[in-house]
């Protein structure tokens, strides 16, 4: 009887008075993993600590010099444009083929599968691998693949990566042709939720296709789209690998985004500090942005 006790004991206290322990690992890994990088992201931004030398000591004069330095509001911009139309187009892509992918397993067209792998695929590559890819497609010579498509219908070539309009264009639709999937999954996977009745129901009542459209799929999707706008937003915003493989931010500076001018800053300028308050001005946005996000939630009734 007494082992039986003992170890009911134990049970209510770990269970009952001292939750705590169970949640102890996952507080290490949180804090071993992102606090702690974020509180010595946060300490290296009040340094003046440089990667060529080992002493550094507090400042506040490399806040000044970062936010002082007008190149930070042209990257600023530059990274408005690239993640406002990556949100946009991957949010609409997607569900226009999470719509077509959904209609076809109902009526279980062929090649539905392939349709799905085939814009899963671009989802699963390393950034830099669809860089290089792009980099290909997008070549400004007479034998780039987008060019030779187009000489081959009398349009000419284009410059798409040596000028600084179209070179912002091309890295916004390599972005979208990666992050397409992610949206293409969350939004299939709301359409699965939504009971085929009130489709039935509205189409008893005289409703059309488009009707149904807007007025059934998108209301019951609103919440799936906010979380999918939310995880968009997060992976643009941190996306550098692919920019530096596909223009390495230029011409210029046309396509240099603020993660990608944090990585320069860092390692090509060797300025731990200035990149440290980079990252802390990155982490500032993004932080804006999920509580705006999460108030929409809230509206809409999510949380």
């Amino acid at each position: 009887m007494t082992p039986t006790k003992k170890a009911f004991t134990f049970r209510g206290l770990a269970g009952e008075h001292r939750p705590t322990l169970w949640l102890a690992p996952l507080l290490a890994i949180v804090t071993l993993f992102y606090l702690y990088p974020a509180f010595e992201v946060l300490r290296y931004s009040l340094t003046n600590a440089s990667l060529l030398r080992p002493d550094y000591e507090y400042t506040l004069s490399t806040f000044a010099q970062v936010l002082g330095d007008p190149v930070l509001y042209k990257v600023i911009k530059t990274t408005a444009i690239f993640v406002i139309a990556s949100i946009v187009l991957q949010l609409l892509l997607g569900l226009l083929i999470a719509v077509a992918v959904n209609r076809a397993s109902k009526r279980r067209l062929p090649g539905r599968v392939f349709i799905r792998s085939l814009v899963l695929s671009a989802w699963v590559m390393p950034g830099v691998v669809i860089g290089i890819v792009w980099a290909i497609i997008l070549n400004d010579a007479d034998y780039g693949l987008a060019n030779l498509l187009l000489g081959a219908v009398g349009l000419g070539t284009v410059p798409w990566l040596s000028t600084p309009t179209t070179a912002l264009i091309s890295v916004i639709i390599a972005n979208v042709w990666r992050g397409t999937a992610f949206s293409m999954i969350l939004q299939y996977a709301g359409l699965q939720s939504i009971p085929d009745e009130l489709y039935e129901a509205a189409e008893v009542d005289g409703a059309g296709k488009l009707q149904s459209f807007f007025y059934i799929t998108i209301p019951q999707l609103r919440p799936i789209m906010m979380i999918n706008i939310i995880l968009i937003t997060i992976s643009t915003l941190s996306t550098f690998d692919m920019i530096l493989a596909l223009t390495g931010g230029g011409p210029g500076q046309a396509t240099e985004v603020l993660s990608l001018r944090t990585y320069n800053v860092i390692f090509q300028n060797y300025s731990l500090s200035e990149g440290a308050v980079l990252a802390v001005i990155m982490m500032l946005i993004s932080l804006a942005l999920t509580l705006a996000y999460r108030r929409l939630l809230r509206s809409e009734g999510t949380l």
